[in-house]
Formats: C-alpha cells, sequence, structure tokens
C-alpha cells in the first residue's frame, strides 16, 4: 500500500496493488502500519457502503462540523467514481481548492480526506458501489453541506447529475 499526496494537503490517493493469479486477486484495503508511517493518526472506526442504481448520480459536498469531524478513507468496490476532495479548511494553503480521482474497482485506488475537507462524488458506470472507513461515529446534526456546482469551487465534473438526492440539491453556496 502507497500513500500518495495530492495538492490539498493532508488528502492522499490511496494506491494498492493487487496480487493476482490463477485463483483471482488479493488487494489490502487497510493498513494502520502504512498510515502511520505516513504520519497519519486514522483508526477507522465505522464503516459505511453506498450503492448507486444509476449512471451519473452525484453524492456531495458533504462534511461533519466541529467535535464530529471525520477523517475518510473512500474507495470503490464495484464500477467507476468521479471522486472529489473539496478543501474547507480556512488555515489550509489550498482553502476552497478541490481535488479529483477517477476510483474504480479495478484499479482498486482509494481517497484519504482529514477532517475539513468536503466530499462528493458522481457515478461514471451504473451499479457503482462505494466504501467508506471513518474516523468518527456519524452525529446526523454535524452534518453539513455545499452545492455540487457553487462557482466559488468551480469543480469540473465529467458530466451533469442525472440522479441527485433532494438535500444535496438544495444545499446553498458555500459562505465558510
Amino acid at each position: 500500500m502507497q500513500l500518495c499526496p495530492t495538492r490539498l494537503p493532508g488528502v492522499y490517493r490511496v494506491d494498492s496493488p493487487a496480487a493476482e493469479d490463477q485463483r483471482g486477486s488479493f488487494r489490502r484495503l487497510w493498513d494502520a502500519a502504512a498510515f502511520a508511517k505516513a504520519g497519519l493518526d486514522f483508526v477507522p472506526v465505522q464503516a459505511s457502503l453506498a450503492t448507486n442504481i444509476h449512471l451519473h448520480t452525484l453524492r456531495g459536498m458533504h462534511w461533519q462540523a466541529g467535535e464530529a469531524a471525520e477523517q475518510k478513507l473512500v474507495r470503490c468496490l464495484a464500477g467507476e467514481v468521479y471522486d472529489v476532495a473539496l478543501d474547507l479548511r480556512p488555515d489550509s494553503p489550498a482553502y476552497l481548492s478541490w481535488h479529483a480521482e477517477k476510483l474504480s474497482a479495478e484499479r482498486g485506488q482509494a481517497l484519504f480526506l482529514p477532517r475539513g475537507v468536503a466530499h462528493g462524488y458522481l457515478t461514471l458506470s451504473p451499479g457503482a458501489v462505494v466504501d467508506y472507513l471513518i474516523d468518527h461515529p456519524h452525529v446526523p446534526e454535524a452534518a453539513r453541506g455545499a452545492r455540487w456546482d457553487d462557482g466559488r469551487f468551480a469543480i469540473q465534473w465529467p458530466a451533469r447529475p442525472l440522479m441527485i438526492a433532494a438535500r444535496d440539491a438544495e444545499w446553498p453556496d458555500y459562505h465558510g
């Protein structure tokens, strides 16, 4: 497992190549020692799974506020997604900048998101399944969101969403 820094401080693409043979493949999905070696204090306490029936389903942009702020390791287990990290840390040199990765089951990569970084994705295939390892229990009243198409962020999505929850479509523009 290799943690590759992105242009957003603390956001890493996590590469986990598969060992393959006549039986199939084997891939490491979590390695505490690799995260510790990269200087990341990440101890998952919750795992969540999102299934997405339709092509171009959008989920995001989400984060947890205050003491409920989360770190996440996000991985696509089936299909492919365009996964976006958005830096909302006012003291960050990358404040309001974003980074995207195409995550797929085939490539096996993941994206690590530190506290203060919002997350969202657009499915690039029907049937995409996304796995989250999270280091803090979910606190519904701390849930926050911003518009996926907020001009302040200028995220370059590969397509317009065809499916989006009313809650995600109605988030206000960001005023942080």
